[in-house]
């Protein structure tokens, strides 16, 4: 969390100096990137508020049973749409920062990987068909392998995230390694 202030700290400073040296396309990317990075920001304030002010309050007093099925679909499929949200956020952010000129596809299959959790955790699986139910399951192991491939592919090239930037999730995060 420390390490995402200091990127986000850092963002316009850095954006000032080298705007002078970026190219038109450069501007217009970095210009999009710090716009989609502050509506992503308010959505992603706006549902937290949404979820304290609604969620809260009956937790606290009891009026709703948290081991309720449906209770627990809905509160969780709310904060996994949040880490889908921020870790969305986080890519761009890599993006705004200039440590990658676009979205990579390792981001991307991470944000699938997590909507596809999101939608396990929802899913309720007594009136959803099998067929549909492995399906799913087939996308998300199709993701797994093309994840893990990917991350396989960087670690025998030598080609790390930034150190700076970690994603929301933690997925796919090997510790560093000793010496």
């Amino acid at each position: 969390m420390e390490t995402d202030r200091r990127s986000t700290a850092r963002l316009f400073p850095e954006t000032r100096d080298h705007w002078p040296v970026m190219t038109a396309y450069e501007r217009f990317e970095q210009v999009v990137a710090l716009i989609l990075s502050f509506i992503v920001a308010v959505v992603i304030v706006v549902a937290l508020v949404q979820i304290v002010v609604h969620v809260l309050p009956p937790l606290i007093t009891g009026g709703v049973d948290i081991l309720d099925y449906g209770m627990f679909q809905a509160l969780f499929g709310t904060i996994m749409t949040l880490l889908i949200a921020m870790e969305f956020k986080h890519s761009i952010i890599r993006v705004a920062l200039r440590q990658e000129s676009i979205v990579q596809v390792k981001t991307v299959i991470l944000i699938a990987l997590l909507a596809l959790s999101r939608k396990f955790i929802i899913l309720d699986a007594a009136a959803t068909e099998a067929s549909k139910i492995a399906a799913l399951a087939g996308a998300t192991l199709v993701l797994g392998i093309v994840y893990w491939l990917l991350r396989d592919r960087d670690d025998r090239s030598g080609v790390a995230a930034p150190p700076q930037v970690q994603t929301t999730a933690g997925i796919g995060k090997k510790p560093a390694p000793s010496r």
